[in-house]
């Protein structure tokens, strides 16, 4: 026996399986995205993964062997940081379409972006809540029965 219903609860989990399957494949380019960066002179090669692990190192020329100990770490360091760097505008640009308006994916991978304000400044409720809130009174709707007020 169907019910007037039907049609729109099929709609409903067909919505449903579409976002997970949406949600599955963004969770797959996001794990997906890497950044590689290549130092001065070919002294070294970064690659890093979508939470800046580093996932590869190579020296693809010898001129690290002619470096002082301080310049290789710097060195290191700062072909790591433009790795990162490339990963993060990678997984932004991976992200961006599938957040709200207003929230820059960049900030929000950095740990910079301000999501309170996304939020609306009062939290949305029935009118009989809003009342009881704001003036401490319970009401009940006409059809409910009479109005009772605690104040």
């Amino acid at each position: 026996m169907s019910t007037p219903y039907d049609a729109e609860i099929e709609e409903l989990l067909a919505s449903y399986q579409s976002q997970l399957a949406q949600i599955g494949e963004l969770q797959r380019r996001m794990r997906e995205v890497s950044g590689t960066a290549t130092a001065k002179a070919q002294a070294m090669k970064v690659t890093v993964g979508s939470q800046g692990e580093v996932t590869e190192v190579e020296f693809p020329t010898g001129a690290y062997r002619r470096m002082a100990p301080k310049e290789l770490a710097d060195l290191v360091m700062s072909t790591v940081q433009e790795a990162r760097a490339k990963a993060t505008a990678a997984l932004a640009e991976v992200m961006t379409p599938h957040l709200p308006a207003g929230l820059d994916a960049t900030e929000l991978l950095r740990g910079t972006a301000n999501v309170g304000e996304l939020l609306p400044r009062e939290p949305g409720m029935p009118d009989d809540v809003k009342a009881y809130v704001d003036e401490g009174r319970i009401t009940h709707r006409a059809m409910d029965g009479p109005r009772i007020a605690l104040k």
